[in-house]
This record gives structure tokens, sequence and C-alpha cells, in this order.
């Protein structure tokens, strides 16, 4: 098999097993934003959630652009 197939599906893997194991931490610290909302930790909190949001959508980019260019390299 070809490297850039390997990279693919090791950076999907990898990614979404890193993503879903972020996941209850994120839901823990939206509720904890919820029930407090006026406490200074609250904004730090929110950050990370939007860095975690930030951060999934340019794996999910990536993810394509792999895939794109995985199948335009062997079907182009």
């Amino acid at each position: 098999m070809d490297l850039l197939l390997w990279i693919t599906i090791g950076f999907i893997i990898i990614g979404y097993i890193v993503l879903t194991s972020m996941k209850t931490s994120m839901e823990n610290k939206l509720a904890y934003i919820k029930a407090n909302s006026e406490d200074e930790k609250s904004s730090v909190k929110a950050k990370s959630i939007i860095w975690w949001i930030a951060s999934t959508t340019v794996w999910g980019i990536v993810c394509m652009i792999l895939v794109v260019w995985y199948f335009h390299h062997h079907l182009g």
C-alpha cells in the first residue's frame, strides 16, 4: 500500500481517538460553565472548549484534504 494511504488512515484514526477521548472532559467543562457562569474559571474553560471545537474543525478539514489528495493521486 501507498504511504499516503497509511498517513491518511493513521491521521483519521488517531485524531478520532483523541477527539472522542477529550469529549467527556469538554462536556464536563460545559456543565461547569452552565452551573457557574459568573466564575473566573468559566472563562478559561470556555476558551478551552472553543479551542477544542476549532481543532476538531481543522482536523476534519485536513482529513477531507488528505482523502481528496489520495484519490486525486491514485485516480488522476
